[in-house]
């Protein structure tokens, strides 16, 4: 074959496989014929959604928007200062360096109560310089950054606190301040309460009284929303699996069309000469193979599976038999679908064909045997 015709083939067949449901297209019906004549499956036509229904799912694609939470408390911009001298935290204090370090922490205390905020920083701060792993001094310079509305001073300052000492109730207190200040409702909230727990003051109880409310009215909000989700996502699962399920019964309806339009030849249920038959019931198998008895006709039942490999093989020259042997009545029966069936004759693997003749089984071919499956006919079909 030349090359541009493998080529343009190649891109046709590409082209079919991203759109599956064009091989319904009148214009394709010789390809659609050849397809059907090899056993392939024939996927449905696609049917356009209403508008009723495209506007449902177009609904359920939207993503969920959620509203501003209006909130009452009161938030501060974070301060642009320079944060604050941590000291060298290797260093080695010795007694000496504790002893001033205590003097300028009274000193802080003093400034504190003439309210001088400036000068008690300070005082903390050559404290903290010459002892930089007391968790007390971070603490104490935290809480008076929260006094000055510095809150990202106070957090690294709570941060250093609750590292060297994680039971420092009062550099969680401070941070949890800092953080309220900022906004961060949740993890304030998460700080106060464990400050609580280690050492309750009334100041922690009073700004828990005005962050609870806030952190309630968040939660309940992200309740809301991810309630909504979560139906958003159910309904849409439900969309997809209503979706599917029309395709398939649309997919079995056309498979069920093309495989069993009745013969224009002969309208008896047992006998539509040169076409597989596709047997749907118990009834349907007992309707059929009675007909060809009265016409003293061989019956071959073919038992299989869509899920069997050798099936497939053996499905397009089944087809190609039907086709030659038109006074043969070709049955195909899947066990999926006709288990008890399977088991009235039993079927222990697949494929399997059954012959019967005037009511009764006169042979049997189990497996991908084609040689075996054709001596058979050309033995019974006399």
């Amino acid at each position: 074959m030349e090359k541009e015709k493998i080529a343009d083939l190649r891109a046709f067949v590409s082209y079919m496989k991203s759109n599956p449901s064009d091989i319904n297209d009148p214009s394709l019906a010789f390809f659609k014929d050849y397809l059907l004549s090899l056993g392939a499956p024939i996927p449905a036509k696609s049917t356009p959604r209403s508008p009723k229904a495209e506007q449902d799912f177009s609904d359920l694609e939207d993503e969920i928007i959620e509203s501003d939470l209006e909130l009452d408390g009161e938030i501060i911009e974070p301060e642009n200062d320079p944060l604050p001298q941590m000291g060298d935290f290797a260093k080695e204090v010795s007694e000496e360096d504790r002893d001033a370090a205590q003097m300028h922490k009274s000193n802080a205390i003093e400034a504190l109560s003439e309210g001088n905020l400036e000068e008690a920083i300070s005082q903390l701060t050559m404290a903290i310089l010459l002892n930089p792993t007391s968790s007390i001094l971070y603490a104490t310079r935290a809480s008076v950054f929260v006094k000055l509305k510095r809150p990202n001073a106070a957090i690294v300052d709570a941060n250093r606190a609750t590292e060297i000492n994680p039971d420092s109730a009062k550099g969680y207190k401070s941070r949890g301040m800092a953080k309220a200040m900022l906004g961060k409702w949740e993890e304030a909230a998460s700080d106060l309460h464990l400050a609580a727990k280690l050492d309750f003051d009334e100041e922690i109880n009073v700004v828990l009284k005005q962050v609870e409310p806030i952190v309630h009215k968040i939660e309940e909000h992200r309740r809301k929303y991810e309630r909504l989700r979560k139906e958003r996502e159910m309904k849409k699962a439900q969309a997809e699996r209503q979706r599917r399920r029309a395709e398939a019964e649309s997919h079995q309806k056309a498979n069920k069309s093309s495989e069993s339009k009745p013969s224009a030849s002969n309208g008896s249920p047992g006998s539509q000469d040169g076409q597989v038959i596709v047997v749907r019931s118990q009834h349907d198998l007992t309707t059929r193979l009675k007909a060809a008895s009265n016409a003293s006709r061989l019956s071959i039942l073919y038992f299989t599976a869509t899920w069997c490999g050798p099936c497939r093989v053996m499905a397009p020259l089944f087809v190609k038999l039907a086709q030659k042997h038109p006074q043969v009545v070709f049955l195909k029966l899947d066990i999926d679908q006709l288990g008890s069936v399977a088991q009235e004759w039993n079927v222990t693997s697949v494929p399997t064909f059954f012959f019967v003749k005037n009511g009764k089984t006169v042979d049997t071919v189990v497996g991908a045997d084609k040689n075996g499956l054709e001596r058979s006919i050309a033995l019974h079909a006399k």
